[in-house]
């Protein structure tokens, strides 16, 4: 599980914000692209927090149910 996780986020650059994110402080996702074992995902809120590192694949997934409308708030 420790290939999951990056303890402090803050060390790489690069992040990029959801487009639905707003700058009301609401709850906001930032993703990293490019990066060797799969998508880091971290709380925009908390930049120097860990990132969970999500398989490419299970990733896109995620990204194409959402856009189609498959999950539910």
């Amino acid at each position: 599980m420790a290939d999951r996780v990056i303890p402090n986020a803050g060390v790489l650059g690069g992040w990029r914000k959801s487009s639905h994110s707003n700058d009301q402080g609401g709850s906001c996702l930032e993703v990293l692209a490019g990066h060797p074992t799969g998508v880091p995902v971290r709380d925009s809120k908390a930049p120097e927090g860990p990132a969970l590192v999500f398989p490419s694949a299970g990733w896109a997934s995620f990204v194409t149910a959402v856009k189609d409308g498959r999950l539910s708030a």
